[in-house]
């Protein structure tokens, strides 16, 4: 089974051969490249054109993320399933408004069953979380995109505004990004870096295109059909992941820094990235497929059945939370 890696010091990719090495002045390490299916850099990494060459040959995404923990680009191989079949229906669906619209709320139905879902495991932990679970039921999702977006912020602001009564450790008070302003935001912005990097990889291994996107609107900046996605499953692999840091004090106050803003510091993002790694790992009994799947995999297989859907096979319904 091949896994990410994770570099979060500073150093050099460097190939010697067929072999990759990490590089810096404390270390020399082999990279085991048949063992690895992704990249990602949270420190400052170069890589020499041998590195370059040898990871586009092995089809290894490398993803970027600068000091604040978010996504700033990746170097990605050339791509490996073409469809031109899939681009253009998805296209096509992008262009119509109505089938957009339906493949928007159907991400945005997703998304709130999931946060209710999260948000009732915590209120049979004892926590006080009532009155944000009604709110958000009594949120409806209809009309154009613009009302659909509307509908999704409202949800996750009541969402994060519930986070105070989950954890005591750190107060979020609202949320913040560009920089994180206290504790709680830093770790939602780099959980969110880290899925949507994840997302952007399973998208690879799809005949999707990541930039033609149904809820956000495509960009030049972003593939946006990953924030499609990623969305979808924040509130049960970044929430929950954040929550059982805090909850079991494996985060604390010490493993952040304060410079512009509050920041992971490199022993707080290696305890975050164990974590969520993890939580990528853990495998639950798929009830369509009856065999146990990953939560890693079970972005990718939302990537599938979008796929159906273009094409007319079946039905779109996004994921929700079962167990």
């Amino acid at each position: 089974m091949k896994n990410p890696l994770y570099i979060t010091s500073h150093g050099i990719l460097s190939r010697k051969g067929n072999t990759l090495y990490f590089i810096n002045k404390d270390v020399e390490k082999t990279i085991p490249i048949h063992a690895i299916n992704e990249i990602n850099c949270h420190g400052k990494v170069s890589l020499k054109s041998g590195a370059s060459s040898l990871l586009m040959k092995e089809g290894i995404p490398v993803n970027f993320f600068n000091k604040y923990g978010f996504y700033e680009g990746s170097l990605y191989p050339k791509i490996k399933l073409n469809s031109g079949l899939v681009v253009v229906n998805q296209s096509k669906y992008y262009l119509d408004n109505e089938k957009r619209c339906f493949i928007a709320k159907e991400f945005v139905e997703g998304i709130k069953h999931n946060i209710l879902k999260t948000l009732k495991y915590y209120s049979k932990k004892g926590k006080d979380v009532d009155s944000f679970i009604n709110e958000i039921e009594k949120e409806p999702i209809n009309g154009e995109i613009s009302q659909v977006m509307s509908s999704e912020g409202r949800i996750w602001k009541h969402y994060y505004q519930s986070f105070d009564f989950i954890s005591k450790k750190f107060t979020l008070d609202k949320r913040e990004i560009r920089p994180p302003t206290n504790e709680l935001n830093s770790l939602i912005s780099f959980g969110n870096s880290l899925l949507y990097a994840t997302t952007l990889s399973e998208l690879y291994q799809t005949y999707l295109h990541p930039s033609v996107s149904f809820l956000h609107e495509p960009s030049e900046r972003r593939f946006s059909l990953a924030l499609d996605f990623a969305d979808i499953f924040k509130p049960i692999i970044v929430s929950r992941v954040i929550f059982k840091l805090l909850n079991t004090n494996k985060i604390t106050e010490k493993h952040f820094d304060k410079d512009v803003g509050v920041l992971l510091n490199d022993k707080g993002k290696q305890i975050f990235i164990s974590e969520y790694q993890n939580k990528l790992e853990t495998t639950i009994k798929h009830k369509d497929l009856n065999k146990k799947v990953s939560y890693r995999y079970l972005i990718r297989l939302e990537g599938y059945k979008l796929i159906k859907h273009i094409l007319e096979d079946k039905k779109y319904e996004s994921f929700k939370m079962w167990w």
